[in-house]
């Protein structure tokens, strides 16, 4: 006979029950796909301007490495890129910001990348250069405060910052960004790619909607160019500072279809 301290056993088993297999599927869902992700930074960037982003995907399990770009020249960010390509073991999405979008776009050639994701990012078709890329559209407000030294190097102003490059973040937030960027090569604006990664891989963008730098006029011809499956965000051109847990999202299901 079924007594009733076995019936209160029972069902304290399947309250726990109940606890745990949410969990676990939670769990589940996590695994599916790739868990591979490198994230590549812009012009005036480093690999800090992940920051936000990367705990977000580790505490779901995801091996996370933030591309170091030298800015130097185009070639020095591609090597760059295929080096925290080689340290990954399996397949990998690659995910860029900005002119990071030039460099995976020829670095994702590599055979481990399985899957492209282009952040308010510049995407060259087959020979061409930032320069190609840009020259369709009218100079946004941002590229009119590029500053170049006397070495061939550009930097933002901090009025670009300020108004066309970040003006969603804080004030003390835009002041570090223009403290620690990092002077961007101008050559590297007019070297060509060879091969165009995403004519061969599955593709994903962000949008900016109130991005001054890179206009949505121009990222959004770029994904329909692309046939990538997009997001839009009413974000500055740093959606992954302002909005890093939609982008986090974003990344997470692009991985599960892979």
């Amino acid at each position: 006979m079924f007594t009733i301290n076995q019936f209160a056993k029972g069902a304290l088993l399947a309250l726990s029950m109940a606890a745990v297999i949410p969990g676990i599927a939670n769990s589940q869902a996590v695994k599916k796909g790739i868990k591979n992700i490198v994230l590549v930074h812009g012009a005036f960037a480093d690999g800090s301007s992940w920051a936000k982003v990367i705990p977000l995907l580790q505490s779901k399990g995801f091996n996370v490495i933030a591309v170091q770009n030298p800015l130097t020249s185009f070639e020095d960010d591609v090597a760059a890129t295929k080096r925290a390509l080689a340290l990954m073991e399996g397949p990998v999405l690659l995910v860029a910001h900005s002119y990071g979008g030039m460099v995976i776009t020829e670095a994702g050639n590599d055979p481990k990348v399985a899957g492209l994701m282009y952040v308010d990012a510049l995407i060259p078709s087959d020979g061409e250069s930032v320069s190609d890329v840009i020259k369709p559209y009218p100079p946004s407000p941002g590229n009119t405060e590029f500053q170049q030294d006397a070495s061939g190097y550009l930097s933002m102003s901090s009025k670009g910052i300020d108004s066309y490059f970040a003006q969603d973040l804080k004030p003390e937030e835009r002041r570090v960004l223009y403290a620690t960027q990092i002077p961007w090569a101008a050559k590297a604006t007019l070297t060509k790619i060879s091969k165009a990664a995403w004519k061969d891989k599955p593709s994903w963008c962000i949008i900016g909607l109130d991005d001054k730098t890179i206009p949505p006029t121009l990222t959004r011809a770029e994904a329909k160019m692309i046939n990538a499956a997009t997001l839009e965000l009413k974000t500055s051109h740093v959606p992954m500072l302002s909005q890093p847990g939609k982008v986090a999202d974003f990344i997470i299901a692009a991985s599960q279809k892979l």
